[in-house]
């Protein structure tokens, strides 16, 4: 038997920018915990390429979010759907890992049904907040699931489904151990001026909603503070995008695309405004007090409670954790230049908000950390031993 067949493949599919960085931890993880002796395939973004791996396809192709925006990707999403179905049956892995964008792996496990190569999801769907149906149909496709968050498995494992909590991966991050000062001075930017991360989300549909409210609520923020300077860290693939969008920004703009300049501009950061997503732990976890926003577009909004209802009061994870609004949202209706810009100020003023702010992130963070070790090196066991287990799990008894 040659070398190659006799070291597990393990096909990984992350189809956007956090995803890419939860699956570029996981391979580094993995190839600790087996000496190296593991081969990984599948698709990813920049951080996973830098682990080495040949990505099937862009994960710009498939990162995109609402109902009404992926109808023109359809076509393109479908097609990729194919590709990727072809691939695993050709290639043969050991085990599949997919992380998160649910819409897009739920149809590649009905395409791999009767493979018999085991299936593990890593970042389980938000059940206790909207569509509580997905865990049944999750259960009935997925032989394990992995999850971010410590109240997450009885929703799924009532359903049948084998359901670990192994840590959200933001706590091993760096994004607490930016350069603040280094920054400040490659930038020109004094010890005294007001810095404010601007973050309208990793996907062209966000920047498109979010940024016209920032920019409006950045001259909101020039006028108490005139020398106020706007970093807008984002992805390479969308750097020409926001560059040219914030072009002409209320005070002055500097837009950065590494991980590593994301997080020393975090630390430089008096405050930031954010599309509601993981970057709030980033911001948390770089003690950046900070406001989030979020808008759809109308008609998914409409269908969205039609079809499916939402029940969770609040869309920020450290909101959700603690059961308070800890971090100030501004979503949909709210979403408006005057107040996301009153949030802002608030925490720049340095009182009572951000006090309250400040004391509530701890408590919030502890509550993502798993038993022991790191989340990636806990998801890598969970994978390792699905590896030694060598299968599926068997089929219950009908």
């Amino acid at each position: 038997m040659s070398r190659e067949k006799e070291v597990p493949l393990i096909w990984l599919i992350a189809g956007e920018p956090s995803g890419d960085l939860i699956g570029a931890r996981l391979i580094v993880a993995l190839r600790e915990r087996s000496g190296g002796n593991v081969r990984i395939a599948g698709i990813g973004g920049e951080a996973m390429l830098e682990e080495g791996l040949e990505s099937l396809f862009p994960i710009s192709d498939i990162a995109v979010m609402g109902l009404i925006e992926i109808i023109p990707r359809v076509p393109l999403i479908k097609r990729r759907m194919r590709e990727t179905i072809s691939r695993i049956e050709s290639d043969r892995p050991d085990i599949v890992v997919s992380i998160d964008v649910p819409g897009f792996c739920y149809d590649i496990w009905k395409g791999l049904r009767g493979s018999d190569i085991p299936l593990v999801h890593y970042v389980a769907p938000t059940v206790w907040a909207w569509r509580p149906d997905r865990a049944k149909k999750f259960a009935a496709e997925l032989d394990y699931l992995m999850t971010l968050l410590p109240f997450e498995p009885p929703y799924f494992e009532k359903e049948g489904l084998d359901t670990t909590f192994v840590g959200h991966p933001v706590l091993e991050g760096n994004a607490g151990n930016g350069a603040g000062a280094a920054f400040r001075v490659a930038h020109d930017i004094r010890p005294d001026q007001t810095v404010v991360s601007v973050l309208p989300g990793s996907r062209r549909g966000e920047i498109r909603k979010l940024l016209s409210v920032f920019r409006s609520a950045s001259t909101w923020i020039v006028e108490r503070y005139p020398e106020a300077v706007f970093v807008f860290p984002t992805v390479s693939y969308l750097e020409d995008t926001v560059a040219r969008k914030t072009a002409g920004w209320p005070g002055r703009s500097i837009v950065v695309v590494t991980v590593e300049d994301k997080y020393d501009a975090f630390a430089a950061s008096n405050a930031a405004m954010a599309a509601s997503g993981t970057v709030s732990l980033e911001l948390a976890m770089a003690r950046v007090p900070h406001v989030i926003a979020y808008r759809m577009n109308a008609l998914t909004v409409t269908l969205v409670k039609m079809l499916h209802g939402v029940n969770q009061k609040f869309a920020n994870l450290l909101n959700i954790l603690l059961d308070r609004e800890v971090v100030p949202e501004f979503i949909q209706e709210k979403c408006t230049a005057d107040r996301v810009a009153g949030g802002v100020i608030d925490l720049l003023e340095e009182g009572e908000t951000l006090d309250r702010q400040r004391a509530s992130i701890e408590q919030a963070l502890d509550a993502l950390r798993p038993p022991k070790g790191t989340p990636s090196g806990a998801a890598a066991d969970l994978v390792m031993s699905v590896l030694r287990g060598n299968g599926r799990k068997e089929e219950p008894a009908s």
